[in-house]
């Protein structure tokens, strides 16, 4: 009787339906959950979601929330402590020096010529990862970086010796030739420096000052269209690589479409993002003076010396490719 029944048993489980279970990720940001980065974020989820037959679960941990800032990103991910992350680049400039190249200041004049650097550079970017165990998915990029601050700085004396927040080696140097006085600082470490006053203004887009409701410690916005930064959403290779081919796809698939929705996006971006300074007071200072910017991009030379320097051949090839077809 015993050996019949264990065969009865084996047939009923062969003939009953059952479905493995979605591959699960989790997805890290350091910013807040309404800035750029983590809608394009929650659009690429939505993209996978919906090409994989929901047979992909990514969960998306906004506000560094996982404990993760973007310095800890590249590693984490690596190491599969998390499986996806959305790293502003600049932060990964000390695995290597390209990251360092969307933040090279004033030397993209719009949205069109970011775009046209980062694909450029794109195979670059991806050579670091692979030689890491990740795969980069898709850009996403910052609207242009200017000034955040307590009063207006729209000359060079009004610059001098201010404690300014910057977010990369770029900045630090830059800002320190044009008689600031930088500090570099994660996102996350922003409003508390300003609650505290241990700074009294902020190298940032409009987009990241209204996300992080700056108007409650700055009052003014200073355009100095500075830089069109990148933040990278990179991917741990042995959790890609333990997909299906289809799941694959669906990745891949969604990733190019977020890279081609986050660029349309960020095009648009700062005209919502003047408006909703407005709204709260924040002046905001548009056509400043030649004289000003002038200074600052003097004061910008040494730093993309020092990234042309520090990236050899790399870099200098993609900065010739880029004046080639600008």
């Amino acid at each position: 009787m015993r050996y019949p029944s264990l065969l009865l048993v084996s047939i009923a489980l062969s003939q009953t339906p059952f479905t493995l279970a979605a591959a699960k990720f989790d997805f890290s940001n350091e910013y807040n959950a309404t800035s750029i980065h983590a809608e394009g974020d929650k659009y690429f989820i939505d993209q996978v979601t919906k090409l994989s037959k929901g047979d992909i679960d990514i969960t998306l941990h906004t506000g560094g929330s996982l404990g993760f800032k973007s310095t800890d990103n590249f590693y984490a991910v690596a190491d599969n402590a998390i499986q996806i992350a959305d790293t502003l680049a600049g932060s990964m400039a000390g695995i290597d020096p390209i990251f360092l190249l969307s933040s090279l200041p004033f030397i993209v004049e719009n949205e069109d010529q970011a775009e046209q650097l980062y694909k450029i550079a794109k195979p670059y970017y991806q050579k670091v990862f692979a030689q890491n165990g990740q795969i980069l998915l898709y850009a996403s990029p910052w609207p242009a970086s200017g000034i955040w601050s307590q009063k207006p700085v729209t000359t060079k004396e009004e610059l001098a010796n201010l404690k300014i927040r910057t977010y990369d080696k770029n900045g630090t140097l830059t800002l320190r030739e044009a008689g600031a006085e930088p500090i570099s600082l994660s996102w996350g470490d922003v409003v508390p420096q300003l609650s505290t006053g241990g700074i009294k203004a902020v190298l940032t887009s409009a987009d990241a000052g209204a996300s992080g409701k700056f108007w409650e410690h700055l009052d003014n916005y200073s355009a100095i269209q500075y830089a069109i930064p990148l933040n990278m959403v990179h991917m741990n290779k042995d959790a890609f690589d333990d997909l299906s081919s289809e799941e694959q796809s669906a990745i891949l698939k969604a990733a190019a479409l977020t890279d081609e929705h986050n660029w349309q996006t960020v095009r648009t971006r700062v005209a919502d993002n003047y408006k909703e300074l407005a709204a709260n007071n924040v002046t905001i200072h548009q056509n400043l003076s030649k004289t000003f910017i002038s200074w600052l991009q003097e004061s910008a030379k040494p730093s993309l010396k020092e990234w042309l320097k520090d990236t050899g051949k790399s870099g200098n090839d993609i900065m010739a490719d880029f004046e080639k077809n600008k």
